[in-house]
């Protein structure tokens, strides 16, 4: 048995559309933004993770930085085969004779299409999975808050990641309703490098888009500890002179407003699909936020006055779905909703 455990490799991937995290023996080994840079000549991987980020919008003719996942699936087969090889060889450094097999559990979105998991496990196989499985990402973020979702009950997970928000009711190891909207992390970025070409002249990158949502990204115009404003710099889009433009909370979330309403409407859409039996489960546990969205300032607390039920966000909640994953991972045999 020992023998064979050194020949097998058991590992745990959230695959987002931001962010993939590589779960190992119970421990995070590997966390890092879904990006990679390829050589266009050549073909070749050139960065990867961090490194690649770092070159997201200064890369010159010969280089491409790709994020090979677009809304939660592989948006280009190619670099998302070479982005898991890549990080799966972060994960081994050391050179061995032979590659080891790898045991896999990878996330998907809830709404994914045939041709879409089938991307997700074709890649997987390629870059070396000899047993690939797969767990639907609210699934996974309700095993990583703790919750039973094999218990006869209601959980309502609403987990707000890159590239889709998933919402979902679960209940004896099953998801009893669910909604997946392309409406997410990534949208919120676009929202803000929009406003700030429309109100104040500039251009900005996506980078600094996400720079601003994370300083001063807020889902209410009025918080009680409020941040900072933070001072964006950068060409006026007329005269392409420098620019300085301090930027507050009360402003960002006056242009994420369209799109936080869409991911209400659409929790309110899948607790009317609920059962009532369920429904009254999820009344009195309340709702779980997971995912990076769930960060978002005052999020939880507009979410709980829209909707009269409380939202709880999940302790740590860009790592929920990749711990769940890495359970299902150790309870390959016992889960009976993980798809082959």
């Amino acid at each position: 048995m020992g023998l064979f455990s050194f020949l097998t490799q058991e590992i745990a991937i959230d695959l987002g559309t931001a962010n993939t995290i590589i779960i190992q023996n119970d421990k995070i080994v590997l966390d890092e933004p879904s990006v990679v840079t390829i050589d266009l000549k050549t073909e070749k991987l050139v960065a990867i993770g961090e490194k690649a980020r770092q070159m997201q919008g200064k890369t010159h003719a010969n280089l491409k930085t790709i994020r090979p996942l677009r809304d939660g699936v592989i948006a280009d087969f190619n670099a998302a085969e070479q982005m898991i090889r890549g990080m799966i060889k972060m994960i081994n450094p050391k050179s061995r004779w032979f590659s080891p097999s790898l045991k896999m559990v990878v996330c998907i979105p809830s709404g994914s299409t045939e041709v879409e998991i089938r991307a997700v496990r074709d890649s997987s196989e390629h870059a070396g999975g000899r047993e690939v499985y797969m767990i639907y990402e609210p699934m996974a973020a309700a095993i990583g808050i703790g919750l039973d979702v094999e218990a006869p009950e209601g959980n309502m997970i609403v987990d707000i990641g890159g590239g889709t928000t998933e919402i979902a009711v679960i209940s004896l190891g099953g998801i009893v309703t669910n909604k997946s909207i392309r409406i997410a992390g990534d949208d919120l970025t676009a929202d803000i490098m929009e406003y700030m070409r429309h109100q104040h002249n500039i251009k900005i990158g996506e980078r600094t888009a996400e720079e601003i949502k994370i300083n001063v990204g807020s889902a209410l115009s009025q918080l009680e500890n409020p941040p900072n404003d933070y001072i964006v710099q950068g060409p006026n889009q007329m005269t392409a002179l420098p620019i300085e433009v301090p930027v507050s909370y009360q402003e960002i979330s006056h242009c994420l407003e369209k799109s936080i309403s869409k991911i209400e409407t659409a929790v309110l859409s899948a607790l009317e699909q609920t059962p009532p039996e369920l429904y009254s489960d999820i009344v009195t546990k309340g709702i779980y936020l997971a995912g990076g969205g769930a960060l978002l300032r005052g999020l939880d607390k507009r979410l709980s006055e829209k909707i009269n039920i409380p939202f709880r966000v999940a302790e740590d909640p860009l790592r929920a779905v990749a711990r769940g994953t890495g359970i299902a991972l150790k309870n390959v045999d016992k889960f009976s909703f993980l798809i082959r």
